[in-house]
């Protein structure tokens, strides 16, 4: 594209977000099914928040709520829509803009930012409404991933005209990169982890072929991921020990769209249980995706994802 043609289309792309962020606040639809302790038991279940007060009536009465709430952090799940989009969804302001970037190449997308703001718990038999506000566009952008733009929007949900609690999104729509077809070189692997002193032992492990747990030097809990500080014992020390190697399907996705930089779809997205007793995140390979389930038993297994970046993965143990 020449750069009259990438301006003009800058100058489109610019209009149209002023003209949605014109549009202001506008209201969805209300939640499909109330706030129901079913799907709050799931959701505390499968995050590992054993909070009382969200599950057990006799706990939560002698609480300063009263009574069984929500956990805060649920409350996209009260109204995202299924995989069919089930004819519910009401269109936003941010959906014209979206549909113009993918239309003019920023076909990638990577989240950036998702800031949570609650005002109150949501109780049980409530039917939070989102309303979301086209907040602004900026770019074009240079980025490892490619040129693009980031869209940011804002989403409050309320109740009974009350609102509940507010998000701030941010994505980066992004042109992705032509693949190099030089054979001899091998592509950097665009989804780098951050590496800091919090992780940078556990990835030495994985350049070592050892799967590594955070300790707790104090107490001895393990934990991942690993963090600055024990949950327990509020103690800064630690080491690590290394993981038997095997676990468990604890939960799993398969990731069809969109797509993902570096990544062919459709693949697995799984969180493993392991013996020692911290769940960890990963991929499992060498398996179809319809064959992953719930209680599958896995192993590690370490693959070069480019000149300098090896990532922990998961195969069937029988494999």
């Amino acid at each position: 594209m020449t750069a009259t043609a990438e301006a003009d289309l800058h100058d489109r792309l610019m209009a149209l977000a002023e003209r949605q962020i014109a549009v202001g606040e506008v209201r969805g639809v209300a939640a499909a099914d109330p706030v129901n302790l079913p799907m709050i038991r799931h959701w505390a279940a499968a995050m590992g928040d054993a909070n009382p007060v969200y599950t057990d009536a006799e706990a939560a009465a002698g609480s300063a709520h009263g009574e069984i709430v929500a956990p805060p952090a649920m409350i996209q799940v009260w109204t995202m829509p299924g995989v069919d989009r089930d004819g519910r969804q009401a269109t936003t302001p941010v959906d014209d803009v979206l549909r113009a970037l993918d239309g003019s190449g920023y076909t990638g997308v990577v989240a950036t930012n998702c800031e949570q703001t609650y005002h109150r718990y949501l109780r049980l038999g409530e039917r939070p409404v989102p309303a979301t506000r086209f907040a602004g566009l900026s770019g074009p952008k240079r980025t490892a991933l490619g040129e693009g733009y980031f869209v940011t929007w804002n989403i409050t949900w309320y109740s009974q005209d009350e609102p509940v609690a507010d998000m701030l999104f941010r994505v980066l729509k992004f042109r992705p990169r032509e693949r190099k077809t030089k054979p001899e070189a091998r592509e950097p692997y665009p989804l780098k982890p951050a590496i800091n002193k919090d992780t940078a032992f556990f990835w030495e492990g994985v350049g070592r072929g050892e799967l590594r747990i955070q300790r707790c030097a104090d107490c001895g809990e393990l934990r991942h991921p690993p963090g600055p500080v024990c949950p327990s014992c509020r103690s800064v020390e630690r080491t690590h020990v290394v993981a038997s190697g095997v676990g468990e399907v604890y939960s799993y996705v398969v990731h069809h769209n969109p797509p993902v930089p570096g990544r062919s779809t459709p693949f697995v997205v799984a969180v493993v249980e392991l013996p020692e007793g911290v769940r960890i995140v990963g991929n499992v390979v060498d398996c179809p995706p319809e064959e992953v389930g719930i209680g599958m038993q896995v192993r590690v297994t370490y693959r070069q994802m480019d000149d300098e970046l090896i990532l922990p993965m998961w195969v069937p143990q029988e494999s």
